[in-house]
């Protein structure tokens, strides 16, 4: 097999598939393997590109088979899927791969180390916790209704209204809203305590630090931005890495007329939401602000309305984070 050059892996849980090419195109290596062997066929290869779809494990797999010596990239699913011929398996997905891996035009997804992911497990179950609590208080709301006590859907004043009724409850129904309530304040402590974590690394990652000078990224969001990106010049510009968060207008131009629709929505939903939050906290004390960004983001409510400027913030402020971050990491 010394004369391998490209390999694709399709990943599994405990069965793996490998398809591999010389420089001429000709298929070399064609071969299922366990998750046990998985190691040791890579090991026995030479230094080859080896391709790999971003699904879970892919960045632990690929830091281990650049360890071995081996370029490693990820693509998206979606960018693969129409280099595949006939049917779907395991072999074909392997072949794909490997085809796609090798086309010039391909985009693919930085590796993140051990640290960013990491970090991004401090941001998953922070965002975990927060989707368990919106669910509650809804609970909560949702079985008083049934008794005839309705709460208002503000957060706020659900925690506090929520055991104002008990006395007049059932028992059973009782001690369920208390335990609700209950379970509500150790899921506010558990994400204070998360926030606490994130805010506690942003301030001591050099690139994080950068990264807040720009209005509208707090420790949230650059924490999130430096532990999602890792390498930034994988983007060869700011409009890459703001269409790489979904945040570029939908195309489907023809005849030479531009047609623009609203954002593909493609990348990370947890980044792009984190910019947009940003950008609505711009849009709010705009009017009170006279720095350029703050002025060209009312210029652009009056123009095209709030919605729409709250997208265009966040555009810009992914393309000045990339800015920042591709700065910082050339000094």
């Amino acid at each position: 097999m010394s004369n391998v050059t490209t390999v694709g892996i399709d990943l599994a849980k405990n069965v793996f598939s490998l398809h591999g090419v010389d420089a001429n195109g000709a298929v070399v290596l064609r071969k299922t393997v366990s998750r046990a062997r998985l190691m040791e066929v890579v090991a026995q290869q030479p230094a080859c590109l080896i391709g790999v779809e971003a699904c879970s494990g892919a960045h632990e797999w690929a830091r281990r088979f650049q360890a071995l010596g081996h370029t490693v990239k990820l693509m998206a699913p979606r960018f693969v899927a129409p280099y595949r011929k006939n049917g779907k398996n395991d072999g074909n997905d392997a072949e794909a791969i490997c085809e796609a891996v090798s086309r010039p035009s391909m985009r693919f997804v930085p590796v993140k180390t051990l640290e960013q992911q990491a970090v991004l497990c401090l941001h998953r179950v922070r965002q975990g916790f927060i989707e368990e609590r919106t669910a509650t208080i809804n609970r909560l709301r949702g079985l008083l209704a049934e008794f005839g006590f309705v709460l208002p859907q503000k957060a706020t004043e659900v925690r506090r209204r929520a055991t104002d009724w008990l006395e007049q409850l059932p028992t059973h129904a009782a001690g369920a809203i208390r335990d609700l309530r209950e379970h509500l304040r150790v899921l506010d402590a558990r994400v204070k305590e998360y926030e606490r974590s994130i805010e506690a690394h942003a301030r001591e990652h050099a690139s994080t630090k950068f990264v807040q000078q720009r209005l509208g990224i707090g420790p949230m969001t650059a924490s999130a931005i430096v532990a999602s990106v890792g390498d930034v010049r994988e983007f060869k510009n700011g409009r890459q890495f703001s269409a790489w968060l979904g945040l570029v207008p939908r195309q489907h131009s023809t005849g030479g007329k531009q047609r623009l629709g609203h954002i593909t929505g493609r990348g990370d939903p947890y980044l792009r939401t984190l910019l947009v939050m940003g950008a609505r906290s711009v849009l709010q004390r705009a009017s009170s602000q006279t720095d350029p960004l703050s002025r060209w983001a009312l210029a652009v409510r009056v123009r095209r309305g709030y919605h729409r400027a709250c997208i265009a913030v966040a555009a810009k402020n992914a393309r000045v984070v990339w800015a920042m971050l591709n700065q910082h990491a050339c000094t």
